[in-house]
């Protein structure tokens, strides 16, 4: 709940200074905090995923309602908001799901809100920027804790808050800024393509995908020996260079844009081989040291 009340009290700062608050803002910082005491309930009462998954798509729903136009490029106006709906329950799943060892939730965080910083800057939406910074900001306090042995948590109230509002800031843009939508994909790349392959996965073998597990490529990652700390600035390093791929594609450079979007293909490839590589080695399957 520090992480919550950090962002709030710095959107508090900025609406008093005299810079006022976006006319998107309220509705997906509402939502946010939804979310966050959802997850502030199930980390006490332990709800069921399907109680969880409805309460989120209803918050989701109420956001989008109330934000206008949901501005995604190459949806048509009728289904925008539906895959916007979809479009936060996923991403706000996504990082709860991993947020799983010390760190890699909080680097992620930095680095995504560091990236919206910078985003929100060249694409001229300033309140997109500001949030991204108080973001990073929160993110950064919260890193000196939870690095590697970690003293203090996310919980599914940080997590929860954090994943909807990163995938809740382009409504925070004006309309016109419908690439922002493609941003928030390349910021949360690492976090959105292992929960994909993840889940897809268990789904091919059968298993309860609602159900817990230690499948996630970081999780795998840990059980064949690497520390929090190795995979934690591994996935930030992944992160970093969807970052540098948002910034490229806002900027309007298209060989940056290539060239990062080819490096995380490569790098993409070169995780997937390395899981399996060191899971396929002897002794790499019981539980790694950490």
């Amino acid at each position: 709940m520090a992480l919550v009340l950090g962002v709030l009290s710095g959107v508090i700062v900025l609406y008093l200074s005299g810079a006022g608050l976006g006319v998107g803002v309220p509705h997906v910082l509402g939502g946010a905090l939804a979310i966050a005491v959802l997850g502030l309930i199930d980390d006490f009462q332990h709800l069921s995923a399907l109680v969880r998954l409805a309460i989120q798509t209803a918050v989701a729903v109420a956001v989008v309602m109330t934000s206008g136009d949901a501005a995604l490029p190459g949806v048509a106006s009728p289904f925008a908001g539906i895959v916007t709906v979809l479009w936060l329950v996923t991403l706000t799943n996504a990082f709860n799901f991993m947020d799983g060892i010390d760190g890699i939730a909080g680097a992620q965080a930095l680095v995504a809100g560091s990236g919206w910083l910078v985003v929100g800057l060249l694409s001229g939406a300033p309140y997109v920027a500001a949030l991204g910074l108080l973001l990073a900001a929160a993110s950064t306090g919260f890193l000196l804790h939870n690095w590697h042995p970690a003293k203090v948590f996310m919980g599914d109230a940080g997590s929860g808050f954090f994943g909807f509002l990163f995938a809740a800031l382009p409504l925070v843009a004006p309309p016109a800024s419908g690439t922002l939508w493609l941003c928030a994909v390349l910021l949360m790349w690492p976090f959105l393509a292992d929960t994909a392959v993840t889940l897809l996965r268990r789904a091919r073998r059968g298993e309860d995908v609602l159900s817990a597990h230690r499948s996630h490529f970081y999780q795998r990652l840990v059980l064949t020996g690497r520390s929090h700390r190795y995979v934690a600035l591994l996935y930030a390093g992944l992160a970093v260079l969807g970052g540098v791929a948002a910034v490229s594609l806002i900027a309007g450079s298209p060989p940056a844009l290539l060239t990062s979007i080819t490096a995380i293909v490569a790098a993409a490839i070169l995780v997937w081989w390395n899981v399996k590589a060191r899971e396929g080695s002897p002794g790499r399957s019981g539980p790694a040291a950490v």
